[in-house]
Formats: structure tokens, sequence, C-alpha cells
């Protein structure tokens, strides 16, 4: 694949589908508890620490507000201010994404800012299917009360027209059926999903559940960065968390421990990259692994962290359009019966500013799952660099079929009745997927253009999965007060897009959380 080709692909799936990110308003969202770590004391007590403000952190330190004393710890910043930051190019400490490149050479982000990837991803919600909440052994009524309370609060319904509408009769004519409206449900077949955008295009994001937060009773520092979690052991007793230590953005150290209470817990919530890399840098992990890097000390050898990560590998077609296509954020998906969902949006491929019209749109199919597993490990110990992540995408051959299935999905949605009027009339399917391949290079077969063209669509996950570093309650095996709630706990991706799922997850475990509190003594 031609360099100059794969780095344009680059930044058409990712800068000019996000330019909505800076759609926030100033006034909004200036929370009284939000501060600058710089401004934080050396010490303090909490009865909660959650480590990420992301999609996740967000929901589950306001939840945990409502009876106890939070503290959430954010290395990024707001996603109030007036920034340029989520110009994706824009890698400065301050800016709301971080660039990193697996070692399987595909280029990828990861958000620093508080809202975590709801603030710089495409918007698009859609619930995980009722099998996965079985398989996740969830309880099937809260997890609805969660999503409910998320819905309320964030989501809205997009409009389909033009270019998005005629994609949804396009996915009807190549048989991804039946359709099934709008809904949030993931159900085989074509439908309209919710969106974080509201009518006026305005992005919502998990920062904004801050505002349900007890003021009383929450803090949040920004640009602080954890640098390790603190543990005690007492004689025999199991190791337990008792607290972090975090720098703030002028290079000074502060200490945050928990309040004596038996219940008080130290939470991960740093996402599919930031979890695992910090338990590894506070001595729980590998231990040939962690000593090789000089971690001291080894606290707990425990070598299925950083193990089975994921990426859902992605290919797309780019089809150049005679009619000008609405820029907005993705509505539709095809969920097909084979294991892989189909998803359009309209492009702007140059432009680095909001447009109101693209000259180009985009459909590109996402394998579910997947079967295929990673692993992560240090680079280092400095906490403000990425760790080492390798995905193995097509590793196991179903994820390859289910690519092809996909990418025939999209020949036909191509071809359909419905969509012809957005495409020049003598382009052919092959020569709109030869755009994404080196010139002179041609479309062999489709397993090979899968292998040629594999982007990420930035839902990684794994590192810290239930059943291998977590128990059923996010607890991490062999130590006290310690939990990770966010997306590295999947086994799996859910849904077709996870930012509900992990938005419910954060509300769902706060809950539970905070009804064991009660039920011990509600203190």
């Amino acid at each position: 694949m031609g360099l100059h080709i794969f780095r344009l692909l680059c930044k058409i799936l990712v800068a000019t589908i996000l330019f909505h990110g800076s759609c926030y308003s100033d006034k909004d969202g200036q929370y009284t508890f939000m501060k600058d770590a710089i401004v934080a004391p050396t010490y303090a007590s909490f009865d909660y620490i959650v480590i990420g403000g992301g999609t996740s952190g967000c929901a589950l330190a306001t939840t945990l507000s409502q009876n106890a004393s939070v503290l959430v710890l954010e290395r990024g910043g707001s996603p109030y201010d007036n920034l340029t930051a989520t110009d994706l190019g824009n890698v400065i400490p301050s800016s709301w994404s971080q660039p990193f490149t697996s070692k399987d050479g595909v280029d990828n982000q990861r958000a620093r800012v508080l809202g975590g990837g709801t603030v710089i991803n495409g918007g698009f919600y859609t619930r995980a299917g009722d099998d996965y909440v079985a398989e996740a052994k969830w309880e099937m009524e809260d997890v609805e009360s969660a999503y409910e309370w998320i819905e309320k609060k964030l989501v809205f319904k997009p409009q389909v027209k033009g270019w998005q509408s005629a994609y949804l009769k396009g996915l009807l004519e190549a048989d991804v059926t039946p359709y099934n409206g709008f809904t949030y449900e993931h159900i085989n077949g074509t439908k309209i999903g919710g969106t974080l955008f509201d009518i006026g295009g305005h992005r919502h994001s998990a920062a904004d559940l801050l505002k349900y937060a007890n003021p009383d009773k929450i803090v949040v520092y920004l640009n602080a960065t954890v640098h390790k979690i603190l543990f005690t052991t007492k004689g025999d007793q199991k190791l337990k968390a008792h607290g972090v230590i975090y720098k703030d953005r002028d290079g000074v150290f502060h200490k945050a421990e928990l309040a004596e209470n038996v219940m008080n817990e130290v939470i991960l919530s740093a996402g599919a990259l930031g979890s695992p890399q910090l338990l590894m840098l506070s001595g729980v992990g590998p231990r040939a692994h962690l000593e090789a890097h000089g971690v001291n000390p080894v606290v707990r050898d425990h070598p299925m962290v950083g193990k089975g990560m994921g990426d859902n590998p992605m290919s797309g077609v780019v089809i150049p359009s005679p009619l000008p296509v609405e820029m907005v954020p993705p509505a539709n998906v095809g969920i097909t019966k084979f294991g892989s969902f189909v998803e359009g949006a309209a492009l702007d491929s140059l432009s680095q500013t909001p447009s109101i019209k693209s000259n180009s749109g985009l459909i590109v199919e996402k394998v579910d799952g997947p079967v295929s597993r990673g692993y992560l490990e240090l680079q280092n110990t400095n906490p403000d660099d990425n760790p080492s992540v390798k995905f193995n995408y097509y590793q196991e051959h179903e994820d390859l079929e289910k690519c092809v299935i996909g990418l025939e999905t999209i020949i036909k949605v191509i071809d359909s009745k419905a969509f012809s009027k957005y495409k020049y009339p003598n382009a052919t399917a092959i020569e709109l997927l030869s755009l994404m391949l080196s010139p002179q290079t041609a479309v062999s077969n489709l397993t090979q253009y899968c292998i040629d063209t594999v982007r990420t669509i930035f839902h990684y996950h794994g590192g810290c999965q239930v059943g291998r570093v977590v128990d059923k309650n996010y607890k991490v095996f062999g130590i006290d007060s310690l939990r990770v709630i966010d997306g590295s706990t999947f086994l799996k991706s859910p849904g077709t897009n996870p930012q509900a799922t992990v938005l419910m997850l954060g509300r769902y475990m706060g809950q539970k959380i905070i009804q064991d509190r009660v039920s011990f003594g509600g203190k």
C-alpha cells in the first residue's frame, strides 16, 4: 500500500469524521470541582480514587459521588477549553488525542482528555446485544437501567437524509435485512442508531455526566498523570491498594490515599492501554517482563496483565460523488448475519476545518469480535509514553473471512439502485477499491485487499480481561481494594460500537459498588 495513500486514508478515517469534536460551548460544563492538578494539595484522602476521567470513569465517578467522596485523576485537559485539540495531527501534550502505532504497523489514537474517547470519536451510539450481556453475566434489568440513564443525558436521534438515506436503502438492497428503524438495540439487519451530537451539531460527551455528580463529594484534577498505585501488606494478609502517586504538569508529585474504611477502593478506568500499563508500572504483571524494565518491587506476578489485546480490523471504500454529501456523523449501521458490521459516513478528505458538504462518501466494514488476539508490554517506565501493543490482525482466518463478506456487502451497496446517484456512472466497485492501493496496483482478490488495507476503527480492548486479571466484580485477582472498570476488561468488543457499553459499565458498576457500601453499613 503506497505510503501517501496510507496516510491519506488515516486522515480520511479519523480527522474528517471527527470534526464535530470542537463544537462545545465554553460556558457549559465548567464545574467548580474541576481543577488543574497544580493546585492539588501534596496529600489528600478519599473514599474512592478513580484513575482516568474517560468514557467509563466519568459515569463511574458521578455515580459513586452520590454516597462517598471521590477523586478523579485525568491525565488530559478539559474538553470545554477552546482548543484546536481535536486535530488528530496535533501531538502536543495538551492535545485531546495521543497517537500510537501498533507493532502491526497500524496507526491508532488514544484519548487524552476528560470524557475520553467520547470527545474525539464519531459519536455513534448503539448497545451491546443480549447475548453479550448474558456472556458477561451482567444483570439485565440493571444493565437496561444503566443504559437508559446514559441515553437520557447524552444521546440523540440523528437526522438521516441525502447520502445517509441512500446508503441505508442500499444496505437493504444488499439484503442486510430486516429494516429495524431507529433503535439502540443490537439486532441483525439495518438500523439507525443514536448519536452524541444534538440537533444543533454540538457534541456531548462523558464529561457532561459530571454535572450530575454531587459537587460536595467529588474532586476532578486535570493534567494529573498517575505514576503508580501504592500497595501495603500486613503480615500474611493479602496485598491491598491504599493510594496513588501522581504528577502535575509542572512536574510536582502528589499523593492521594484511601480514607480508613474497608469498602474504599482505587479504581482503574484508564482504558485498554492505560489500565494494563499502569498495573505493570505499579509492579503488577508478568514478573520477568517487569524486572527486565527495572520495575521494583514486583508486588504481584500477574502473567495475564497485558494479554488478550484485541482490535476490530477494518477495511473500507471511498466513493467520489457527483452530488454533495452532507457532513454529518455516522447514523446507520448494517449488522450482517456473518459477523461483520457495515457503516458509512461523509468525507472531506483534505479539510482540517468544519465544512457543510463533502464530495466523497466512505463505507467501511468492521469485523465482529475479533477472534485474533495480541498483547501489550511496557516500552519504558514513563507513564506519559505509550506502551507497546500488537493486535495480530487476521492471525485467525475466521476474522479474514468476515472481512471478505463485509467487503462483498459494501460492493452490493455501491452497485445498488438506491445508491447509484452518489457514485459516478462508470465507476465500478473494483475501481473504487483500487483507490486505497498504491498506483498501478490492481485488486487481486478481496482477501488480499483486507490484508493490504487493514486499519483500526479505534475499538481496541483487552489487557485486564474478566476471568484472567479481574473477577466478575472487576476486582483484581489477589489484591484487595483495587478494581478495573473500563474496556480493558472486555473479552471482545460489544455491539457495533463499544462506547455505549463502556459508558453503561461505569454507571452499572458504580451502582453495584454503592449498593454494597450501603449494605455494609453506609459509611
